[in-house]
Order: C-alpha cells, then structure tokens, then sequence
C-alpha cells in the first residue's frame, strides 16, 4: 500500500474509531495494524494525532532570493543580455545593477542589491527555470577556396597559446537566407583571441576589395596593434591585397591560415559568428544593398561598445587529456574591456581612453538602440 492510501485510509479509520464502543475499536485497531503493518501503539497515535493549524515549514535554509523584485531583475537582465548563461549572467550583474532603475520601474531596496552581487549561478538557474521555456533563440557554407596563394600563407593551429592583445582571427558570416545565389550581404566577423574584443563590418558580396576596406577599417579602430591574423582559405582571404597589406610594413603582421575543411582552426571565430551576429541578426536573407550602411552604422557605434565593454565571455586557460577524457580549464567570464584593463601589454594611455569610455555608457540604452536599429534591419530585408 501507498503512502497516500495508508494516508486516506487512516481518514476513513478515524471517522469509524471515534464513534464506536471499546470492543469496537479493537477490532478497527487489529484491522488498522494488519492492513497497514503498523504496530499497535504506533497506529494508536496516528488515529489519536491532531492536525495542527499551523502550516509546515519548509526543511532547509529559507529562500531569500525568491522575491518578486530579484526574480524580475534577473529575468530583465538575461532578455537584455540575449539569454546568456549563468555565468556569464552573474558577472554581468555588477556592470548593469547600478542604470537598472534609470530604464524599469521595478524597485530593488538595498538589501535586494546586496543579495543578488551575491547570488550564485545555481540560484539564478533555478530563478529564471520557468522563464527559460518561454524566450528561445541553424546556414549554409559559402567559402570559396582561395588556392593561388596557399604556399605563401602557412598554416597555423596552435592559436590556442596566444595571450597577448593582438593575434586576431576572422571569418565572414552570409547572410544569405536558404540559398546562396545571387548577391546578399556579408558580415565580417574579427576576434582578438586574449581577450575576446571583437569588430563587424558589413560588405555587399563577398568581393576581395569590399571586405580588404571593412578588414583595415576594423584594424584602424581596435584598441592595440595587430600581431597576427588567421582566417580560413576564402579567397576574399587568401588574395595578393591582404597578404601585401600585412607583410609590407614596418612591423610585419603573422598571416596564417587554417587548414581545409577544418572549423575547430578557427574555433575561436566561429563561436562569435553564432553569439555576436547569429543570436542578433538570425538567418534571414539580406539582399538589399541599402542594408549595408544600416548595418555599419550599428556595428560602429552602439553594437561594439554593447558586447566589449559589457558582455563577459569565458576564456580557456589550458586543457588536458587523460585517456580519452578532455579537462578544460576556463578562468571566470570578463568583458573584453576587463581582460584589456588587466593586461601589461596595453598602454596606460590607451586605458585611460578605455576607462573614459566606459564611464560615460548606459548598458540598458545601448540595449534598446541596438535592439531598434536590428528591428528597422530586418523590416528592410522583409521588403
């Protein structure tokens, strides 16, 4: 027998026990204890036991964050921060807390302030588990090899022990809908491999000249010198500007490239083409040339300040293989902004400027301009 049918049969025992002669309530205790195998006196005390008006407490610790303001903070937050992880949530936590009520009407005293700098990534799982089932957020390949100028470029695959600002790896995103014919947008996609800064320029097409424009456009604005650059072997890659571009200058640039058919070469890229441009801007097919300057203006101004200074990523430390079992060691989520602020290979005058220019942004509004400038995008693009 259940523990819900012991629990209403020992209802129906009841109504019968109390009402019934000594002889009686023998008999309905000899019933009771064989029914159930409960000893005597112990089915004594359960028919004899008064329920308490009292509610139960819960066992446990109380749960101090399941309060409808730390609830709907966090849930605004991760919308605003398109659904990142926990971990990555809890870091960001101290870059936004301070504009949260310049742009919601939700009130946090002070002790909910407290707690949520606290609060742990677990808490935050099981705070957002409903949320989680209502906000939700694949391409085709369109890299066309570059072979001409193969044995000029080397290959490179060791990126992973770069951890100095400067080694860059790019890749272009198309954004070309269910088929890649005819002409479209492109969007090329830089990230710096120590600290995770990346740049977006959009091109029309995929033409050698078109994205060598947007690449030194990019390479004029980062915030350090370019050491290194690796990409895949698209020809809009491997052609004579670029390897001119990057090798006849004072300071040579490292230009490598990947080998064929091998994605995880440029891992590093290939996951801000799915976080930085994918979760923003979807699979949709651009092909209206006007998108271009739309694009860029975004990428310019609002979409980069948004993801480098505050969007924190993880950062793989070192990973080891015992047996056929991968252990990888991340160190904690940091905004790009922070991994340039730590490193002694930028200038002190450079993060001056870095520190000026974080001052003066509002997380939350760059948000919504963002989020408005990507509405009117894809309002074009659907004619």
């Amino acid at each position: 027998m259940s523990g819900k049918a012991k629990r209403e049969y020992l209802e129906e025992i009841k109504k019968r026990y109390f009402t019934s002669t000594k002889l009686e309530k023998g008999q309905i205790l000899d019933e009771f204890c064989t029914n159930c195998s409960y000893n005597r006196k112990y089915a004594i005390r359960l028919i004899r036991k008064k329920e308490s008006s009292k509610p139960k407490k819960r066992a446990g610790r109380p749960n101090v964050y399941y309060k409808e303001s730390i609830i709907r903070f966090l849930r605004d937050l991760w919308v605003a921060t398109n659904l990142v992880c926990s971990q990555r949530l809890k870091e960001t936590i101290a870059f936004w807390l301070p504009y949260y009520a310049l742009h919601y009407k939700n009130h946090l005293s002070e002790d909910d302030r407290e707690k949520l700098l606290r609060i742990s990534p677990r808490t935050i799982d099981r705070l957002l588990k409903r949320s989680k089932s209502k906000h939700k957020k694949l391409g085709l390949s369109t890299t066309k090899p570059g072979s001409l100028l193969k044995k000029h470029i080397p290959i490179k695959v060791d990126q992973w022990d770069e951890f100095r600002p400067g080694f860059l790896e790019a890749d272009t995103v198309a954004h070309c809908g269910t088929s890649v014919a005819g002409q479209f947008v492109y969007t090329l996609d830089v990230v710096d491999i120590a600290t995770g800064w990346t740049e977006q320029r959009a091109v029309w097409g995929k033409g050698q000249q078109g994205v060598f424009t947007a690449l030194k456009s990019i390479v004029e604005q980062l915030p350090f010198k370019i050491l290194g650059f690796d990409s895949d072997n698209g020809s809009e890659f491997l052609n004579w500007n670029l390897l001119e571009y990057f090798t006849n200058r004072k300071n040579p640039v490292q230009y490598t490239r990947s080998r064929e058919y091998r994605k995880n070469d440029n891992a590093h890229i290939e996951e801000k083409n799915w976080t930085h441009v994918r979760q923003y801007l979807g699979y949709q097919r651009f092909e209206n040339i006007n998108i271009v300057p739309l694009m860029n203006n975004l990428y310019l101004n609002e979409w980069r300040l948004f993801l480098n200074f505050f969007i924190p990523s993880f950062k793989l430390i070192s990973k080891e293989r015992v047996g056929s079992k991968i252990t990888k060691k991340f160190d904690p989520p940091k905004t790009p902004y922070q991994r340039l602020m730590e490193s002694t290979y930028i200038k002190p005058k450079i993060k001056k400027q870095l520190t000026n220019t974080f001052a003066s942004l509002d997380p939350f509004k760059l948000q919504n301009i963002v989020k408005t400038k990507i509405i009117e995008i894809l309002h074009l693009a659907s004619g």
